[in-house]
């Protein structure tokens, strides 16, 4: 008999409440994603380190495979930067990188690892990866955090309200598309896949 799934999903979701925008770069093709997978990597706090887990569905997952760096955004809830957040997670989370320049329509610089830093977000840190667990669907990536900062005050979006946000449309249309990830994640651990209802 296998676990409770209903307790482990209370479990495991009460660990993702808040919405990161991940980008990176390499060999000058930038790209970003939005996640809930981000963490802390170390308990020392002079020398943090990040983790993240990127399906190998997402284009993202090859660039940060292949160049070793990613900037790891935390995202507002302020009057200021809601709306700005909103349009971030739309822009990183609605269309795949392989199709374009998703970072286009996004103000962003480079920063030291030359991962886009996004000048919308509440703060921001970058990661040189030190050690990948492969997986069947995914990679967690460990990293040490070579800068910080915080971009703005305020308070940090939590997933709850930014779905809530969101345009209905929107998540509509993201449901129905994240199928195609949550397929091949499926299939990559031999489950059966879903059909869209």
């Amino acid at each position: 008999m296998g676990p409770d799934l209903d307790a482990a999903a209370a479990t495991l979701n009460g660990l993702r409440p808040f919405p990161v925008a991940i980008t990176t770069v390499s060999g000058g093709r930038t790209n970003g994603l939005i996640s809930l997978s981000a963490g802390g990597g170390s308990i020392l706090p002079e020398a943090p380190r990040v983790t993240i887990s990127i399906t190998k569905y997402n284009f993202s997952h090859d660039l940060v495979r292949e160049s070793g760096v990613f900037a790891l955004h935390l995202l507002g809830a302020s009057d200021e930067l809601l709306p700005r957040s909103l349009r971030t997670i739309m822009t990183l989370g609605g269309s795949s990188g392989r199709d374009g320049d998703k970072l286009a329509g996004l103000d962003w610089t480079p920063g030291v690892t030359g991962s886009p830093v996004l000048a919308d977000a509440l703060s921001y840190v970058e990661g040189r990866v030190v050690g990948v667990l492969d997986n069947e669907e995914n990679s967690i990536f460990l990293a040490d955090v070579v800068a910080a900062e915080r971009l703005h005050g305020g308070r940090r979006l939590d997933i709850g309200t930014a779905w809530k946000a969101l345009p209905a449309e929107w998540t509509e249309t993201y449901d129905r598309e994240h199928l195609h990830q949550t397929n091949a994640a499926r299939r990559a651990r031999g489950l059966p896949e879903l059909t869209d209802h």
